[in-house]
């Protein structure tokens, strides 16, 4: 039997594929010329284009959405120049927002969580196995129940009581720990009312799963509200979070159907496998640049 063996280089390449693709999100007002302008832009810089997905929510004059995955050889140092041109090409030319995102570099996630554990431990489950591209500088919460879980898995925990009316302090000290160290923020069933200063101090978008289909039974006790009210679909919201509390711009949701015969219990239970699902989602879709935000709506891509 003869081996061959493989080179150094191309056995480097095979362990990173994702090395030199980037993902350019564009949005702004439709008008023609706007795909030519991104693919020649990209062109001049030799860039081949791997996918591109658009949408416009009206065919006169409406809101263009874009986005395109590329690899560039030498992105790294090509980067700077590209996005120059983008500026020039984009902005200047068409007035169009845009974001560009090494798909080789992974989201940082921070994630909150209080006593349930069900959405925190599939994030972290996920993330270990290489099904979310995003790394986990740290979780947070208001309670220690899950501490012994999280740090099993290398991961640092920080506990941060929340208690009273007053979460003035708790949130400072959570700023002090997300400050400049993280990407994004999930709240996985973190059951704690964040202030709108708060969400500005952070300054990264922060991700929420709530545990109804939304508008319904918001609120404490959902489940029990729901076998009250004889239900015959549960579900859960993925949203982004803002100062109006559960009314951000939905990025995922998902429903399971029930009968009368199920308990309240038996929804939890099942609510809970719906939530996991969506909140992966949500979270998956963000760390791979397909959600793009307008006003109270998403596009994901």
């Amino acid at each position: 039997m003869t081996i061959v063996e493989t080179p150094m280089a191309a056995r480097g390449a095979d362990l990173d594929p994702l090395r030199d693709q980037a993902v350019l999100l564009v949005q702004g007002q439709d008008r023609p010329g706007l795909v030519r302008a991104v693919s020649t832009t990209l062109a001049e810089h030799r860039a081949n284009i791997i996918s591109l997905d658009q949408y416009t929510d009206h065919a006169n004059g409406g809101r263009f959405f874009q986005r395109a995955v590329f690899r560039l050889e030498g992105l790294d140092v090509a980067r700077s120049a590209l996005e120059e041109s983008l500026r020039v090409a984009l902005g200047e030319g068409f007035g169009l927002t845009w974001r560009l995102s090494a798909l080789a570099t992974p989201k940082r996630v921070a994630i909150l969580a209080s006593t349930s554990d069900h959405c925190l431990l599939d994030l972290l489950w996920r993330q270990r196995r290489g099904e979310i591209p995003m790394t986990v500088p740290m979780v947070i919460s208001n309670h220690s129940v899950v501490a012994d879980d999280v740090r099993f898995l290398g991961i640092p925990f920080f506990h941060v009581p929340s208690s009273g009316p007053d979460k003035a302090a708790a949130e400072d000290r959570i700023v002090e720990l997300l400050a400049d160290n993280v990407d994004v923020v999930v709240l996985a069933r973190y059951m704690q009312i964040l202030s709108g200063d708060f969400l500005a101090r952070v300054g990264v978008p922060v991700i929420n799963i709530h545990h109804s289909f939304l508008p319904a039974f918001i609120g404490a006790g959902p489940y029990r509200k729901a076998k009250e009210r004889g239900v015959k679909l549960i579900g859960a919201t993925a949203h982004y979070a803002t100062e109006d509390l559960d009314e951000g711009p939905i990025i995922e949701q998902d429903v399971v159907r029930v009968t009368h015969a199920d308990t309240a219990a038996d929804l939890q239970r099942r609510g809970a496998d719906v939530e996991r699902a969506v909140l992966a989602r949500a979270v998956t879709w963000h760390c791979e640049d397909r959600v793009m935000r307008h006003g109270r709506e998403t596009v994901v891509l």
